[in-house]
């Protein structure tokens, strides 16, 4: 153990900072590309079907295991189709403005105390940027396609987007005021305790509007009118093929993967474990630990596929309502009450 510190010190900053990105994008495309595939088993399990269950490894098919493989090496050599009005360069930089921010926004995420890539004190703020800034890759798309169905897809996207935005910057907001902090690691180090000294409890109805503004924000069932199968075939992207659009896609999961990740982190103690600190103080798997916010993680992951197998689709302006007439009046007035919970020094969270 001591060679490889050694080894590890005796590379320059530069590199060690590369192999530490290398070792969160990996797990995390991995984990894009079999949330593709969970998706299909879990929805098809709701919906009494199969799902995919043929492709699999060295000729044993294995539950369908390789379906995500045999997507993303299909995509790779389809061919990529630029529409003849279309506007070349901003046509490509489209799906890289989408995907770009959806992985940035990991360099500042804590995954354990003390395990994290960039330790900012404004690791809120952060985030808040990175995410804000995914809108644009839709609405280039939609101009840039040349197509009367992708510009709609993108003027719906990026309305439905930045309503939602706002009311999801508001529920941080009242995170903001109940840790005392914009450092990720502080706002879970102010949940320490067991399950009722997290902030779901005192910012309930700001955890639910997360969350909730979050399937909205990426275009999930319910919310996912900018998709609308029916209506404009499939949004913004619909001139897209090949790998730009696989782009799109892996945008997509890679942000649902972000706002469970959020979820879990900021209102349900992230890597905490639930049980008092007294029990599990150095018990295997049961103390604080990389474990507990991955499996909070994965049950906000599970519950955007519920939502898509359970609810119909929205209307649009039923969703622009919910967003500007109830989310945004509901998390302005939870602030005001948060603030006067933490003057107050109210128990357990604020003392």
């Amino acid at each position: 153990m001591d060679i490889v510190i050694e080894l590890w010190t005796a590379l320059p900053v530069v590199m060690q900072i590369m192999i530490k990105i290398v070792a969160i994008m990996m797990p995390l495309m991995l984990l894009v590309a079999y949330y593709t595939y969970a998706e299909r088993k879990i929805i098809g399990y709701m919906q009494v079907r199969m799902g995919p269950n043929r492709v699999g490894f060295f000729g044993m098919r294995l539950w369908g295991l390789g379906q995500p493989i045999a997507d993303a090496v299909k995509l790779m050599f389809k061919e990529i189709i630029i529409p003849s009005g279309a506007n070349k360069l901003l046509f490509l930089i489209a799906p890289m403005l989408s995907i770009g921010p959806a992985l940035a926004a990991w360099a500042v995420f804590p995954f354990d105390a003390g395990l994290v890539l960039a330790d900012i004190h404004a690791g809120l703020l952060y985030i808040l940027a990175m995410t804000s800034l995914g809108v644009y890759g839709v609405i280039i798309a939609g101009w840039a396609s040349n197509s009367k169905y992708a510009f709609l897809g993108a003027i719906r996207s990026a309305a439905q987007i930045v309503s939602y935005e706002i009311a999801m910057g508001f529920a941080l907001v009242g995170v903001l005021v109940a840790a005392g902090s914009l450092n990720l690691g502080d706002i879970v180090a102010a949940q320490q305790g067991s399950v009722f000294h997290w902030f779901w409890l005192p910012l309930f109805p700001l955890f639910l509007i997360y969350f909730i503004s979050g399937v909205a924000e990426t275009n999930r069932a319910p919310f996912d009118v900018a998709e609308g199968e029916s209506e404009i075939v499939a949004g913004f992207h619909v001139e897209y093929s090949g790998m730009t659009f696989a782009v799109f896609f892996l945008a997509e999961y890679a942000n649902m993967i972000l706002i469970s990740a959020l979820s879990a982190l900021m209102f349900l103690g992230g890597w905490l474990s639930p049980l008092p600190q007294s029990w599990v103080d150095g018990v295997f798997l049961l103390d604080d630990g990389f474990q507990w916010l991955l499996i909070k993680t994965f049950f906000f992951m599970f519950l955007f596929l519920w939502f898509r197998a359970t609810f119909p689709r929205y209307r649009y302006d039923q969703i622009m309502r919910l967003g500007w007439k109830v989310f945004i009046p509901i998390t302005i007035v939870w602030i005001v009450v948060v603030a006067a919970m933490k003057v107050a020094e109210m128990p357990w969270w604020f003392n």
